[in-house]
């Protein structure tokens, strides 16, 4: 099971394997064509309180993560769908936060590596 992450602004590469989008709202200013993604779990983002709360802060991110945790224990279908993937070859998570270590992509990426 190999999963990355990677911003969905940058060019898709051969190596992303399945391209799975995790933001819950759809990138400003990218075409569908333009982000070549697979797959849009928008059901798998933090929900809209949490993602407001955070406003990707620094100073929240270790509570963020502990939240949005919380709420994945509660999505066991979109997260099982992830899994799935990943069982299947490799598979990069989007995200469109420009901040890169501290977005939801992080945690579900942490989540989903082998223990």
């Amino acid at each position: 099971m190999h999963i990355k992450i990677k911003r969905v602004y940058l060019q898709p590469d051969e190596e992303d394997g399945t391209r799975i989008l995790v933001d819950r709202l759809w990138p400003r200013g990218l075409t569908k064509a333009k982000a070549s993604v697979d797959l849009w779990l928008k059901e798998v983002a933090p929900s809209t309180e949490l993602r407001k709360w955070f406003g990707h802060d620094p100073e929240k991110w270790k509570e963020f993560q502990t939240r949005y945790r919380a709420e994945l224990r509660q999505n066991t279908e979109q997260v099982s769908l992830l899994k799935q993937k990943a069982a299947k070859g490799v598979v990069t998570l989007l995200f469109g936060a420009k901040d890169e270590e501290h977005n939801e992509a992080v945690v579900l990426q942490k989540l989903l590596a082998p223990k």
